[in-house]
């Protein structure tokens, strides 16, 4: 696949995000049983429908292409490694704001070319929004399945006080000494890969995270950030970047709109 075929390839990928979200609804809409995997993360039927429509529709978009996703992390990293593109797949991000009944879990489809993502598709089940990215070529919102999709971007210069976007389900009281230190900032509390977007579409300007993240957590977001002109960096101020390690966990990392403002040093006592 070369990068000239990423554009004709990105409605197909929004497709299947939309037809994975929707079998997501149908399980939101009625009682449901939550699951607890090994590592004590909830799991419901909703995450494993949407896996095995987005694993059987890709296997027969790209038969070519090896998959990644949550529901299926068991291949070794001896294969892995050896892979020189894949899908990376969230079929279900943020399982507890679905158990919770929020509204704020997503559908997330990224490709990784390399270490990097080239391409990805967070999908909003519960509003019907979508937003997509390729990197080089841009990012958009499309808010329902028949709307047109409008370009977005992230916003420059930084204003003051700036707007952060931090987690819902997982505060952080160093966090919170970290960024009174920055200056005068709001705080949007979001769940799932949705901080990611709001940074990518101009409504907050830094998303920090100090706290444990997996790689198909990030991936098909952070296409769409850095599509839309921002920045994803651990807190060495190096991009975070995919598929170099056996494990699957990322390290702590910093999602930025304007790269003109330095926002790595405050934390560099953690590195």
């Amino acid at each position: 696949m070369n990068d000239r075929s990423l554009p004709a390839l990105l409605p197909e990928i929004e497709r299947i995000a939309r037809s994975a979200g929707q079998a997501i609804l149908d399980v939101y809409g009625q009682a449901f049983e939550v699951m607890t995997k090994d590592d004590n993360s909830p799991l419901t039927q909703a995450d494993l429908a949407s896996h095995r429509i987005i694993r059987d529709a890709l296997s027969q978009l790209t038969p070519d292409i090896p998959q990644l996703s949550e529901e299926s992390d068991g291949i070794p990293y001896e294969t892995r490694s050896t892979w020189k593109e894949y899908w990376l797949i969230d079929p279900l991000d943020g399982t507890k704001e679905f158990v919770n009944r929020n509204g704020e879990f997503t559908v997330n489809i990224a490709l990784i070319r390399g270490h990097d993502p080239v391409l990805g598709v967070v999908h909003v089940p519960v509003s019907g929004v979508t937003y997509s990215g390729i990197v080089g070529d841009g990012a958009t919102r499309r808010d329902g399945d028949n709307a047109a999709a409008e370009p977005i971007r992230v916003r420059t210069p930084c204003p003051q006080p700036f707007i952060v976007v931090g987690s819902r389900s997982h505060a952080n009281p160093e966090l919170e000494r970290y960024l009174q230190a920055m200056g005068r900032y709001d705080l949007i509390s979001m769940g799932s890969s949705l901080k990611f977007c709001l940074v990518a579409e101009g409504r907050a300007d830094f998303y920090p995270r100090l706290g444990p993240t997996s790689e198909w957590d990030t991936a098909a977001a952070h296409a769409v950030v850095l599509a839309a002109g921002g920045r994803i960096v651990e807190l060495n101020g190096q991009p975070l970047r995919y598929n170099l390690k056996a494990s699957f966990l990322n390290p702590e990392f910093l999602v930025i709109a304007d790269g003109s403002r330095d926002w790595v040093s405050p934390f560099s006592s953690r590195n």
